[in-house]
């Protein structure tokens, strides 16, 4: 019986505060990465869930460290600290939307996005690492690429993204609409 949104929901911190998911115990060699895929309209009550699993993360489960790599959040913070978020407003004002675009595609390529959060955060320190808005930073960044890159830094830490669109365990369909031509291989954490 297929599970519905709220019901996968209530799944999350369950499965990911035990012991066999945070050791992770039964993946063989598998990289503990892990989607949550939603529909994109319940894209504002999965952010609600995010912050609500982090404060009971932090209350409930002391010994976890979790990480929230917020990408949109991070991307523009890395434009400002790099003085390049005004210059991106004037060039947009000047030059137009793609032009736009094509200097954030420069300095948001996954390779260099990877190093930028590796910068930021102590991953590998971690326990658990959350990744939200995979949609806000499309089409810059795209889901499998960044978790290929991100492998490099993050060791044996479970990574759980949460991903507006489907993923069927191979390949990502984003907002449920788009297409994606690359193969990826992660888990998904709460199979509907």
């Amino acid at each position: 019986m297929k599970k519905s949104f709220e019901e996968r929901l209530n799944a999350i911190l369950p499965e990911i505060s035990e012991e066999k998911f945070l050791n992770k115990k039964g993946l063989g060699n598998e990289i503990p990465f892990y989607v949550f895929d939603y529909l994109p309209d319940f894209e504002l009550k999965m952010r609600g869930h995010i912050d609500f699993m982090i404060n009971r993360i932090a209350s409930h489960h002391q010994n976890i460290k979790l990480v929230h790599i917020k990408l949109f959040d991070l991307m523009i913070e890395h434009m400002r600290e790099r003085g390049n978020l005004d210059k991106a407003f004037e060039l947009e004002s000047e030059k137009g939307a793609t032009a736009l675009w094509k200097a954030i595609s420069a300095s948001v390529k996954p390779e260099r996005f990877v190093k930028v959060i590796d910068e930021k955060y102590e991953l590998k320190n971690a326990k658990l690492i959350f990744i939200s808005g995979v949609g806000t930073i499309w089409p810059w960044v795209r889901a499998h690429s960044l978790l290929n890159n991100l492998q490099s830094i993050t060791g044996d830490v479970s990574v759980v993204m949460f991903y507006p669109g489907k993923y069927n365990g191979q390949s990502f369909r984003l907002f449920d609409r788009l297409d994606g031509d690359n193969y990826y291989r992660a888990f998904r954490l709460i199979p509907e």
